[in-house]
């Protein structure tokens, strides 16, 4: 039986070697797939596809799916595909405020632990005592690439294009890589649209997929090429990054003043809010006649 184009797709992404990049390893380990979005929408599905695909045996869901979109992933957790290529299910937001986008950076600058319960905090000083507790196991061998899935089910409001755009932006700033993006349910919702939205966002890399699930696993030609396409770009991504000299000890010190920065004007804007929030309520109130600030 002739070999099918998807097998050599297939057999390039199993044998994959950060050794094998223009310049070496430059010191890193594995490449760290990081799999980010709302809750529900298809990231551990999409893990069980890649597992699936490239296993080429029979199908088994090793990541907890919903079919909601209340999502069921709270810990961070890592599953291996290959020798070099680990992919991880990020606990997913509700939407990209300030308050979740800051767990969600601290999870894109591998400044938390793999395989733990993620919980979601506002707190400076606790995250930024996370942040000092990582230096004492500090992981810099990981080369992230950030992966948001989106599933074209839901369609984007104008509100959640404007968060998801300023996410994909600092993903990009925190990481040097620009998100690759992909949609799930292509076949449930308006994809094109989907797409477009996504590309006024400044995303180069955008791909549609129908995932496997536990109910929907028959093999499909379109299905497995899909899957591998994603793949493939990611590993070319890599590929492109590291033609360039790296230096993964520094990229974690940038990753981390990024983050220290965000947190740091997030909780002066919180602050200012509460004061204006605490000042109106006051001067509603004496014009009432009690002259205490509202509770």
């Amino acid at each position: 039986m002739a070999e099918r184009p998807e097998d050599h797709v297939r057999d390039h992404i199993l044998q994959f070697s950060l050794g094998k990049c223009a310049l070496g390893s430059q010191g890193y380990n594995r490449v760290l797939l990081q799999l980010f979005g709302y809750m529900g929408h298809g990231k551990s599905s999409l893990i069980n596809s890649c597992k699936y695909v490239l296993g080429d045996g029979d199908y088994k869901r090793r990541a907890k799916t919903s079919r909601s979109h209340g999502g069921v992933t709270l810990n961070r957790k890592a599953y291996r595909l290959t020798r070099t290529i680990t992919i991880v299910d990020n606990r997913g937001c509700s939407r990209f405020n300030a308050f979740e986008t800051g767990e969600i950076y601290a999870q894109l600058g591998n400044f938390l632990p793999l395989n733990e319960t993620v919980e979601w905090t506002n707190d400076f000083e606790t995250m930024i005592s996370r942040l000092e507790d990582s230096e004492m196991d500090p992981n810099f061998t990981d080369l992230t690439v950030p992966i948001f899935v989106y599933s074209v089910k839901k369609g984007l409001s104008d509100g959640e294009k404007k968060e998801t755009k300023e996410f994909i932006e600092n993903c990009r700033l925190m990481t040097g890589v620009y998100p690759i993006v992909v949609l799930t349910h292509k076949t449930s919702g308006d994809s094109t649209k989907a797409e477009n939205d996504f590309k006024l966002m400044g995303v180069e890399q955008i791909i549609k997929l129908e995932n496997y699930t536990k109910r929907d696993h028959h093999k499909t030609p379109e299905r497995h090429k899909a899957v591998l396409k994603f793949l493939y770009c990611a590993l070319e991504d890599v590929k492109f990054q590291m033609k360039y000299p790296r230096n993964p000890r520094k990229e974690r010190i940038e990753r981390k003043k990024f983050l220290i920065k965000f947190l740091h004007d997030r909780d002066i804007k919180e602050r200012e809010d509460r004061r204006r929030l605490t000042r109106h309520g006051h001067i509603a109130d004496k014009s009432a006649g009690t002259g205490y600030p509202l509770k």
